[in-house]
């Protein structure tokens, strides 16, 4: 098990904590969307968080939509998981190029610019439960901290971070997630923050070679931790030759028949792998018999 995250509590239940290394699937996002360093840090950070917001759900069928929308040169982020830990994404513009921001580092803040983190979650329910708060720093990890505190009245601490080689290939990626649960004493709380202002940075964790379990034991080590599973995580898209045949006949007769009429194999593509999937004439003439 490359990729995995960790699922813990500490503090006898007051503190409920996830921590995960995705090095391998940030790698695979990367390579899938050819993104520029500052794109794969922005995606890398929200597949991470993303990874670790799905396996929170119940569900087997659950899944969860986290939408980033920014008038920065990026566009926005889209990266769906569901309950088992798998998770893809991908970023609007992948080829943006940025020089590092003020502290030396990729500035994802100036990639995604102002806008808003929409949390959607689809749980079986006649409609979708959505979330929806302003970009606080848009670095992300900060954004999700608003966003838990102020829409699941949850206050959180989430970290993230992606690593990058000097060939441009993902070196480490990351984070966690630290709950405090409802009834949490103050003494705990206090607690906890003191020990949060004494980390530096989850990348510098990361690059010490921390594994998640080390991560929380470092962090929580003093408050009980309890470690209750540990579970893979991966890029996984569920794109198919199927389900892309079954989108083009939901088009509708018209729209075939002009695909048709241009005489040349068409190319879909899905958003979230950036896996292409040709479709020629011939079968454009039977998807057409298939649509009412």
């Amino acid at each position: 098990m490359t990729d995995y995250i960790i699922r813990a509590t500490a503090a006898e239940g007051q503190i409920r904590a996830f921590a995960a290394t995705t090095r391998d699937l940030v790698e695979y996002a990367r390579s899938a969307h050819n993104t520029s360093p500052v794109a794969t840090a922005a995606l890398g950070r929200l597949l991470t968080a993303g990874a670790m917001m799905g396996i929170m759900m119940k569900g087997e069928k659950d899944l969860l939509t986290l939408k980033i929308e920014g008038d920065g040169p990026i566009g926005g982020l889209t990266v769906t998981a569901d309950s088992r830990g798998n998770v893809k994404g991908y970023a609007f513009h992948p080829e943006v190029m940025l020089p590092p921001n003020a502290k030396g580092k990729l500035d994802v803040g100036g990639a995604l610019g102002i806008g808003v983190l929409s949390v959607i979650k689809d749980i079986g329910l006649k409609d979708p439960y959505v979330g929806q708060t302003i970009l606080v720093t848009s670095e992300i990890a900060e954004d999700l901290t608003y966003y838990f505190a102020t829409s699941e009245q949850t206050p959180s601490s989430v970290a993230l971070g992606v690593l990058m080689e000097r060939d441009n290939t993902v070196k480490q990626a990351g984070g966690f997630i630290l709950q405090m649960m409802p009834g949490a004493s103050e003494e705990v709380i206090s607690a906890l923050e003191k020990r949060l202002g004494e980390i530096t940075s989850i990348t510098a964790l990361l690059d010490a070679g921390n594994t998640p379990e080390m991560i929380l034991e470092h962090i929580l080590g003093d408050f009980g931790l309890e470690i209750l599973d540990k579970r893979p995580t991966a890029f996984s898209c569920n794109c198919s030759e199927e389900r892309i045949e079954k989108a083009l006949i939901s088009v509708g007769k018209q729209e075939l028949q002009s695909m048709i009429e241009d005489g040349k194999t068409i190319e879909v593509n899905c958003h979230f792998c950036n896996k292409h999937y040709p479709v020629t004439v011939e079968r454009l003439k039977e998807l057409l018999e298939m649509a009412r």
